[in-house]
């Protein structure tokens, strides 16, 4: 079986006139390219994010970012982790705003330089792609996104749970935690229950809000829920729970995040991984 490195020679050599031409042409120079760098298992960066990676002159990175995908930046490139906001606990440093993020990138971008703003799972799934487009484009500096697996992908793939399975559901809705803990902060309205596959992006500190939530929207307080630590890592956890006790789960289990909410029947299928609790019967009668 081929290995990964000869399947990206084959792909390299097949791509005489791809955009791998242009980043070598020195007239070209002085661009950004954001890339998503999926949900943390380097194997799971698609072709095109490491050709791009192995290209960089500079690299400004997320803080999470797997050690194994930031292998794949070249020695001669500079690479540089931002903190954002959101990560500012876990890094015990000042986080930087995303208005800094997007002056540091184009800072390095008019000297010249090939600069890849990587970023977890994909820049336009919760990832403020869109902000980071603008601002350069604002800059009237050219840019190119290239996706990346989404965390909610990687995640159920991880855990061979279908986000959405005949007869049982047929709409999938993404959610990110909102910052302030009040039910009108998202319209919680008609995205689980019956038929429907809920994905939260999820702070785990707000377990009881959004339990609070969706019951107060009328969902069943025994609907089957899956929580998935470190999806599509070696570390992985795969967290089966009802959502009555999504919080006792999670302060049971010691989950730290990051981590993926998956609500609705779907969860059903989640392979328990790395957990204490492997029976979902036993989790709905705790529930009880």
């Amino acid at each position: 079986m081929e290995s990964k490195d000869d399947l990206l020679k084959g792909h390299e050599n097949r791509q005489k006139d791809s955009v791998m031409t242009n980043l070598l042409d020195p007239d070209a120079r002085g661009r950004v390219i954001l890339v998503g760098a999926g949900p943390g298992n380097p194997e799971l960066l698609t072709l095109r994010a490491v050709e791009v990676l192995r290209q960089a002159d500079v690299v400004v990175y997320d803080a999470e970012i797997d050690e194994g995908i930031l292998a794949y930046i070249p020695k001669t490139a500079q690479a540089i982790s931002v903190c954002s906001e959101s990560e500012e606990e876990k890094n015990e440093r000042q986080p930087l705003t995303q208005g800094e993020i997007n002056a540091l990138v184009i800072a390095h971008v008019r000297t010249g330089s090939i600069v890849v703003r990587l970023k977890g799972g994909d820049p336009f799934v919760f990832g403020r792609g869109g902000e980071e487009v603008e601002a350069v484009r604002a800059a009237g500096m050219p840019v190119e996104v290239v996706p990346g697996v989404s965390a909610a992908l990687g995640c159920a793939a991880d855990a061979m749970l279908p986000l959405t399975h005949r007869g049982l559901s047929d709409v999938v809705s993404f959610v990110s935690t909102p910052e302030q803990e009040t039910v009108s902060s998202v319209n919680w309205k008609g995205l689980a229950g019956s038929g429907h596959t809920l994905v939260v992006y999820m702070d785990i500190k707000k377990a009881r809000f959004i339990t609070q939530c969706l019951i107060h929207e009328g969902i069943d307080s025994h609907i089957p829920v899956v929580i998935i630590e470190r999806g599509t890592c070696k570390d992985s956890r795969i967290i089966r729970s009802v959502l009555i006790n999504l919080e006792n789960t999670i302060q049971n289990e010691k989950v730290v995040g990051p981590a993926i909410l998956i609500v609705g029947d779907v969860a059903l299928f989640a392979k328990p991984k790395n957990t204490l609790h492997q029976d979902y019967e036993e989790l709905d009668a705790m529930a009880d």
